[in-house]
């Protein structure tokens, strides 16, 4: 056993063993959070006795502080405000009706089951409050269900963090006073005023990191991270310093307003608070589970696991129905709600502190009730977590596959065949890492991913894996011949279109066949010229009928094809047939009545038509201007 003298010792062990457990906890696909507990128990004083918490003293408590503020800052990063109005209802319903629900159940099974008195019930009714991002998100990734599931869970999942950690806090406040009557009152008044001044002082800072990024001459390039950072933990510690633990409810909304603005740092910042977030979580996860003692565990023993079927079985189920009641989700989107509501960090973080405050105050129950909460979350995690997808699978509530297209390129071009595709009511999402041209793209109304492409992250954020086909319009020709082949190899996509740019010579039609691929358009094009063309207004997008006769033989009239005095004048965009629309390639082969949008140079247009006509097409419709623009 090695006895614990050395705080900065015990820092450095916590990160290096969270980060182990957690790419442990990948390979064997486990929830992270499994191994990091298990982890800090191993390493712990009642373990190896190579980890002592309690050598950080004070440090601690900011240290989790610190932790928590970037964790739920970069959780706010990820809620996307279109999607979250789009689920307004189901969501304020939850993080107001559904804490209240979830606080009672919580104090009523703990006074029952294990017959704390009403102070220590109320207090951990107050800490299982919360779910938690950092068990939810990576969930929600794995599993992929519809849309405005994930939403929902993800949105609950970050909001409720800042109102549980008020909530629980002035509860604690309260407890330690012993207000009764009109002082209790006053108390928990301060509940909503405190969540609306960290509301305030969030949307103020993340409106002065939101200024400060969209200048670039203002903070020198590289140092865009660095900066956001310190002044995220900065604006968490003067919103505590000012009104008393509301730095968590700052931190979510000031993430909230960075991530929903249009800066152009936006997907560094996003990588570098992601990467930043797995390190924090592994260390507060080893250092907070390896202070909990196996005597406290025994404690809670079989009445302990009790309480989390309690929670889990009924209080989530109650709190889910009341707060649905009138939705317009179906019985299994509510059930699937049911089922999901794991605890993270910040209940971990908060139980902690009570620990540390009731002790200070001569309280007995603090040890006793972390040990709970570590019980919950540890349960909540391993059941809700790793049967998530089953059953998500069995409700029939994840995303559909082969479901539209993920189109590498937002410029004009690939919003130009974005386009014709959502008429025939595809699905279609924008992947682009330039931010000028994904606002561009955001401002005509298309789903827009901001990032790298070859990045798991971003394809993930894409829904790469749930589509049919994956488009590659750059006029890169190397970056969109490795997009094709990480979408049809590594995330078994069943098609890839890949653009080839005439002129180039860095990628020719073997290599796109050896990749599994098809040529866009069916032969080399112009990509620079028609994006610029379409940019200034002088190219449209027309449809045509092709005419096939009757017993007609000649193979070349059945194919999308035009010869090379005509590739600068007409460039073929999508086939459809019936209802359904599909990108022409190099394999595209005409049948009677099939329709093919065309790109014309509108300068010669008058060339255009000649040839068209003169190939047994017939002009079907000219959409208006904005379909090219």
């Amino acid at each position: 056993m090695v006895s614990g003298t050395n705080p900065a010792l015990t820092i450095a062990l916590a990160l290096a063993a969270g980060i182990v457990a957690q790419s442990a906890a990948r390979h064997i696909r486990l929830p992270g959070i499994v191994l990091l507990l298990a982890t800090g128990i191993a390493l712990g004083p009642d373990g190896l006795g190579i980890l002592w918490p309690d050598d950080l003293g004070r440090a601690l408590h900011i240290l989790v502080g610190f932790a928590v503020a970037v964790i739920l800052f970069e959780g706010g990063l990820n809620l996307n405000w279109r999607r979250l109005r789009r689920e307004a209802a189901t969501i304020r319903l939850l993080v107001s009706l559904g804490a209240v629900i979830t606080a009672v159940g919580g104090t009523v099974f703990s006074h029952l089951i294990l017959g704390w008195n009403w102070q220590l019930s109320i207090l951990f009714g107050t800490l299982v409050i919360v779910t938690g991002p950092t068990v939810i998100t990576p969930l929600l990734r794995r599993i992929k269900v519809r849309r405005n599931l994930e939403t929902v869970l993800e949105a609950e999942g970050v909001i409720i963090d800042a109102v549980g950690a008020v909530v629980a806090i002035v509860t604690l406040e309260v407890v330690l006073r012993q207000a009764t009557g009109a002082s209790l009152a006053i108390g928990f008044f301060s509940i909503p005023s405190r969540l609306f001044f960290g509301i305030l002082f969030g949307i103020a800072g993340g409106g002065v990191m939101a200024f400060l990024l969209r200048f670039r001459a203002v903070i020198p390039e590289g140092l865009e991270n660095v900066f956001i950072l310190s002044l995220v933990l900065l604006l968490y510690q003067l919103s505590n310093m000012i009104v008393a633990e509301t730095g968590i409810a700052s931190a979510v909304v000031a993430g909230l307003v960075v991530g929903n603005a249009r800066i152009q740092v936006q997907r560094e910042l996003r990588e570098f608070k992601e990467q930043l977030t797995v390190l924090l979580i592994g260390m507060l996860f080893v250092l907070l589970a390896a202070d909990v003692t196996q005597a406290e565990a025994s404690r809670i023993g079989r009445p302990g696991l009790l309480i989390v079927l309690a929670l889990m079985f009924i209080v989530r189920p109650v709190n889910v129905l009341a707060c649905t009641l009138g939705s317009k989700m179906s019985w299994r989107e509510k059930l699937f709600l049911c089922w999901l509501a794991p605890r993270g960090i910040v209940a971990a973080a908060v139980a902690t502190l009570f620990n540390e405050r009731l002790g200070a105050a001569g309280m007995q129950g603090g040890e006793d009730m972390r040990a709970l909460v570590f019980f919950v979350i540890a349960f909540t995690v391993l059941f809700q977590g790793g049967t998530g997808g089953l059953v998500a699978r069995w409700l029939g509530v994840r995303r559909p596959t082969d479901q539209g297209y993920a189109i590498l390129g937002a410029h004009p071009l690939g919003r130009a065949l974005a386009r014709t595709l959502l008429e025939s009511k595809e699905e279609v999402v924008l992947i682009d890492a330039d931010a000028v041209t994904c606002r561009q793209a955001e401002d005509d109304g298309f789903r827009v991913i901001y990032g790298n492409a070859l990045e798991d992250r971003v394809l993930l954020g894409a829904d790469i894996e749930s589509r049919k086909a994956a488009v590659a319009i750059l006029s890169n020709e190397a970056v969109n011949l490795l997009f094709a082949q990480k979408a049809r190899g590594e995330h078994k996509v069943p098609k890839a279109y890949i653009a080839i740019q005439r002129g180039r010579g860095s990628i020719d039609a073997t290599m796109v066949e050896e990749a599994g691929g098809r040529i866009l358009f069916g032969q080399e094009s112009d990509l620079e010229l028609w994006s610029i063309r379409i940019r200034r207004g002088i190219a449209a997008v027309e449809t045509w009928r092709k005419r096939i006769k009757e017993g007609e033989s000649q193979e070349d009239d059945k194919k999308v094809a035009v010869p090379k005095e005509m590739q600068n004048t007409l460039l073929p965009l999508t086939l459809k047939r019936g209802e359904a629309a599909v990108p022409v390639d190099d394999s595209t082969e005409l049948k009677a009545d099939d329709e093919v949008a065309w790109l014309v140079f509108t300068e010669q247009a008058e060339d255009a038509h000649s040839w068209l006509e003169k190939n047994s097409w017939r002009l079907v419709q000219v959409p208006l201007e904005e379909h090219a623009g």
